[in-house]
């Protein structure tokens, strides 16, 4: 009996694993028999369409319910701009179900990419036109970095009239913002915080000394700093007058 079992067993075992082969060989789960006819998508669109979802799959939802690569299905999605992730799932006898994480745009990251809440980088059409986020650059590896210095910094500009919006951290390890009214400065390497701490204190006394508007400020020296200011822009020239003649 116990050669009978194991027999049988190995039988099940090989049939298990020849009969899908044979089922596609026969065409028994081809797609025209076990179509995907419905596709169901869990996602609040903001920036990806569901055109462009459909799009993505239509290659691979075409091979019908049991063929289909679902792995290769959801590479695709995740390719689409705006798409952090994405899940592909199937539910008999006829239903794709997807769901899709997008990005949320935190800042823009160099000329033409965006940096998500999630620290991630990625690249998205019309994208740098995006109006009210923050421009933000850097090496990619030191992203995080950036990040955690620009809300520090913005942190210790409130109350000051000024709001940050870029930052920026060379190659070579140098820093520097600018502030909405177009006013840039120049905080160098080591600690910036610390540097702009020290500026933004003397801030008030410097405003009232000066009695105008910083358009530079190198606070790179190690006891003091370096103002440009903004030279008023010259009126326009009078247009002649017209002469009456006689």
């Amino acid at each position: 009996m116990n050669a009978l079992a194991r027999l049988l067993a190995w039988l099940i075992a090989l049939a298990l694993v020849v009969l899908p082969g044979v089922a596609l060989l026969k065409g028994w789960l081809a797609s025209e028999r076990w179509p995907l006819s419905r596709l169901v998508v869990a996602a609040e669109f903001e920036r990806v369409s569901a055109e462009q979802v459909r799009s993505a799959l239509a290659g691979h939802a075409d091979a019908g319910f049991f063929a289909i690569d679902l792995e290769a299905a959801r590479a695709s999605l995740e390719r689409l701009p705006w798409v952090r992730s994405a899940e592909v799932r199937k539910r008999w006898p006829d239903t794709l179900e997807i769901e899709l994480d997008e990005h949320r745009a935190f800042a823009r990251w160099g000329e033409d990419r965006l940096l998500s809440e999630r620290g991630a980088v990625f690249a998205a059409p019309g994208g740098e036109w995006m109006e009210g986020l923050p421009q933000l650059a850097g090496p990619d590896a030191r992203r995080h970095d950036v990040v955690e210095t620009y809300r520090a910094a913005a942190k210790r500009l409130q109350g000051t009239g000024l709001q940050l919006s870029a930052l920026a951290l060379s190659e070579r390890g140098s820093w520097s913002l600018r502030t909405v009214d177009g006013s840039e400065w120049l905080l160098g390497r080591g600690d910036p915080l610390l540097r702009l701490e020290r500026f933004v204190r003397l801030l008030p006394a410097v405003l009232a000394d000066g009695g105008g508007e910083i358009e530079r400020a190198d606070l790179r020296y190690a006891n003091g700093f370096a103002i440009r200011w903004r030279q008023p822009e010259p009126p326009p020239p009078t247009p002649p007058q017209p002469v009456e003649t006689t």
